[in-house]
Order: C-alpha cells, then sequence, then structure tokens
C-alpha cells in the first residue's frame, strides 16, 4: 500500500477491525519510511449484474437505464421520484440477492411491470407497449380488456 505522505510502497498494517456498517475491513497502516499512519477500507466488489437481451447481446446492469424507462412511463402521472427510486431500489436489491451475474431484460421488464400494475394503470401500459412491443392497436386493446377482465384499478 502506498503512503499518502511520502509515496513510499511499503507499509505495515497495526489494526484491522470490521467497520461500523460491517460492508468493509477498516486498516490501520504506518508507512515504514516517514512513520506516519493512515487508514485503509478494503471492500467487497460487488457483483457485476449483466443483461442478457434480446437478440442475445449482454451488457452491465445500469440502474440509470432503468429509473429512466420508468420515468418515461410514469411521465405525467401521479408517481412521485420516491416512488420510482423505490421499484430501482427493489428491482436491484432483488437481482442481486438471486446471487447470478446474468438477468435477461425480460425478467426486468417483468419485474417493473408486476409493480407498476399495483402502482399506476396508465404508467403500466406505457412500459407494457415498449416493452412487449405492441405492433398495433388490436394488441393494445387486447391488453387493456385483459386488465380489465381483471378488475385492475389504478392511478391516471
Amino acid at each position: 500500500m502506498q503512503c499518502p505522505y511520502c509515496d513510499h510502497e511499503d507499509t505495515k498494517v497495526i489494526d484491522s477491525r470490521l467497520s461500523e456498517a460491517k460492508d468493509a475491513i477498516r486498516r490501520r497502516r504506518e508507512c515504514l519510511a516517514c512513520g506516519k499512519r493512515f487508514t485503509t477500507y478494503e471492500r467487497r466488489e460487488p457483483l457485476r449484474l449483466m443483461v442478457l437481451k434480446r437478440d442475445g447481446r449482454r451488457e452491465p446492469f445500469v440502474r440509470e437505464k432503468l429509473r429512466a424507462g420508468l420515468e418515461k412511463a410514469c411521465a405525467k402521472q401521479r408517481v412521485t421520484d420516491e416512488q420510482i427510486d423505490l421499484i430501482v431500489d427493489q428491482i436491484e436489491a432483488e437481482l442481486r440477492e438471486r446471487r447470478r451475474h446474468e438477468v435477461t431484460s425480460r425478467r426486468i421488464g417483468d419485474m417493473v411491470l408486476s409493480r407498476l400494475r399495483r402502482l399506476d394503470m396508465i404508467a403500466y401500459l406505457r412500459f407494457a407497449s415498449v416493452y412487449r412491443q405492441y405492433t398495433d392497436v388490436d394488441q393494445f386493446r387486447s391488453e387493456l380488456v385483459r386488465l380489465a377482465g381483471t378488475g385492475m384499478q389504478g392511478g391516471g
């Protein structure tokens, strides 16, 4: 570990303990050249989530991209930024809990739809129309009929 004071490469660890948040190891170090002390934190690198797209491509999971999709679906609806953030947080947490590094875009879309369905009908329909790639009005109408048949109530 390089000393932040003199750039010397050799240091020794004086003390190691778990951080208060229990998410890192806190180490007190002493430079063997200048004798100054400093603290470092060692954290586990988070699992890098990869999204398997419909066309077979793989790309990193980007929560900002998920949030942007939700913002578009919820535009001009009674959905707050906090509600959108909560959905993004819930989905990301659920994906990380699975302990798999790869997830299909379909799975993410289904997770979004299940949450939007409970939150706002219009946002649900907007997201579904893009996610399910409706190509004509009849497909959209079929989705409306299906939702009406389930007795869905929603904001709007």
